[in-house]
């Protein structure tokens, strides 16, 4: 029993030092004010510029893939094509 006593004097004394979860995360609801300054901060303010911006650039990305998938595809065609005509080159002789 004895044992178990000082157990709990430790944790006691270990639990006061340490900061609580809430002390440490605050109490998990947001404000509007703090919202206001997370988008302050971040730069939400001009999002549909930035918006048009990203979608520009994704959309030039984009063509630029379909681009290049179009010339694999092309190659590849274009080289299968060509190994089957050595083996019906090769197997008529």
């Amino acid at each position: 029993m004895r044992v178990i006593q000082v157990r709990a004097a430790e944790n006691t004394s270990m639990g006061s030092k340490a900061p609580s979860w809430a002390d440490q995360w605050g109490s998990g609801r947001f404000s509007k004010e703090n919202d206001e300054k997370f988008t302050a901060k971040v730069g939400h303010n001009n999002g549909s510029k930035k918006m048009a911006e990203v979608k520009a650039a994704a959309s030039t990305g984009f063509d630029k893939a379909k681009t290049a998938a179009r010339k694999v595809k092309s190659g590849t065609s274009v080289g299968i094509k060509w190994v089957k005509n050595q083996y019906q080159k090769k197997t008529s002789k």
